[in-house]
């Protein structure tokens, strides 16, 4: 933990073993809190990277950043869910979506559900494996009894109303609305504001930990210069402005990301941001700007 917030690495490249094993090796090293294994077809199968990660690491939690939920039987991932865990030493945290890429879908040889019937498999999902964790004749048992902490993560209001009432943490998404299995398109200040204020009023005074995925990272000496180049990357939905208060995009020297993050805290109330594999190694300046 780095002050009041967590940090998470999301990872995305397959690789050897050797190769994983060392990179694995380099986010506990940096500092961060939490390793991520992403679920998308052609990354790595986030159950056996996330034990392999759990052998070769001591302390940062291991976390599915999120399972595509459509994807698994609520029973089988039960066990996948439990062994892990168990293998693990109880540092697993089970992060759970509905899941978004309809091309996916299609290459597995399955349906793409419309959005409500994907949002209802991941609400049965919920309720399953919390049936099993409480089941004493189910086997591997969770190392606590309530299971591994939950992420849920999504913007639309089904989902974020099933994050309030379940999740220990709720992950925002930094993606604006779009059409069902539509490309994703970024999120405003305003928008990611107005999704939070949606969730506090779902929570009914439960306490939840609030994630978001950082998009773009650019440490660097020129704040302005690299806000300008992000308005190309945005492919101009953006203006430099908007993007300065923008929380999925963190650039300058790392004393201003610092700075940039516990303001964040203040407007969203986020405290665990996750930064993908690319970016850990120049993000982690900025850890040592808020222990």
């Amino acid at each position: 933990m780095t002050g009041d917030f967590r940090f998470g690495v999301n990872m995305t490249v397959p690789d050897s073993r050797a190769a994983w094993v060392a990179k694995c090796r380099q986010v506990e090293d940096l500092g961060y809190d939490v390793l991520s294994a992403a679920d998308h077809l052609g990354m790595a199968p986030p159950f056996p990277a996330l034990v392999l990660a759990g052998e070769v690491t001591e302390r940062v939690k291991l976390n599915t950043f999120v399972l595509n939920a459509p994807f698994y039987n609520p029973v089988l991932l039960a066990r996948e869910v439990t062994g892990t865990d168990q293998f693990t030493d109880g540092r697993l945290e089970l992060g759970l979506g509905a899941g978004y890429v309809k091309a996916e879908f299609e290459a597995a040889g399955m349906p793409f559900p419309s959005a409500r019937e994907r949002v209802d498999h991941l609400e049965r999902t919920i309720l399953e494996l919390k049936r099993l964790y409480a089941d004493p004749e189910h086997k591997p048992a969770p190392v606590r009894p309530e299971g591994p902490p939950l992420l849920l993560g999504g913007r639309g209001d089904r989902i974020l109303t099933l994050a309030a009432q379940h999740a220990d943490t709720i992950g925002f998404t930094g993606t604006a609305k779009t059409p069902d299995g539509a490309a994703l398109a970024p999120a405003t200040a305003e928008d990611i504001e107005e999704r939070v204020s949606f969730v506090r009023s779902k929570l009914r005074g439960r306490d939840a930990e609030f994630n978001l995925l950082v998009h773009f990272v650019k440490v660097t000496e020129d704040r302005k210069a690299a806000l300008e180049e992000f308005v190309d990357a945005f492919q101009g939905r953006m203006t430099v402005d908007q993007l300065a208060e923008l929380p999925t995009v963190l650039t300058g020297k790392p004393a201003e990301v610092a700075e940039q993050i516990r303001a964040h805290r203040e407007r969203f109330g986020l405290t665990y941001f996750t930064v993908l594999e690319h970016n850990m190694e120049q993000f982690a300046p900025v850890l040592e700007h808020l222990r």
